[in-house]
Formats: C-alpha cells, structure tokens, sequence
C-alpha cells in the first residue's frame, strides 16, 4: 500500500490568532466573519481535496 501524503493545513491569522469562537469568552471573536466567502471556502475544500482524514490532538478532539 503506498503511503498518503500528509498536507498541513493552518487556519491562522497574520497576528496569529489560532481559537475558536467559543473559547474562555474571546473578546474578539468570529472577526473573520466579515471576510468569509464563497470563493473563500472553494479554495480551502480544494486544497484539503475530495476527501481527506483529520488528525486532531486530544485537546481539540475532546472540545
């Protein structure tokens, strides 16, 4: 069986914010929402690809 590739896809910020919306009251939350669009989302499900498997930590699989 080959081996898959691995593609590393980060959801960042340029001053780097990594959180969620959800998180400890985050005073700044969902500020992306205004630069959401549907151009936006077609380039993120192109570059994760058809189909794709998600490793997640355990932190972030337990919230």
């Amino acid at each position: 069986m080959p081996m898959r590739k691995l593609r590393i896809m980060q959801h960042i910020s340029l001053d780097g914010v990594i959180q969620s919306s959800g998180e400890d009251n985050f005073p700044y939350s969902d500020w992306t929402v205004p630069y959401r669009t549907p151009a936006g989302r077609d380039a993120v499900l192109a570059a994760h690809g058809g189909t794709f498997d998600l490793l997640l930590g355990r932190r972030t699989y337990e919230a």
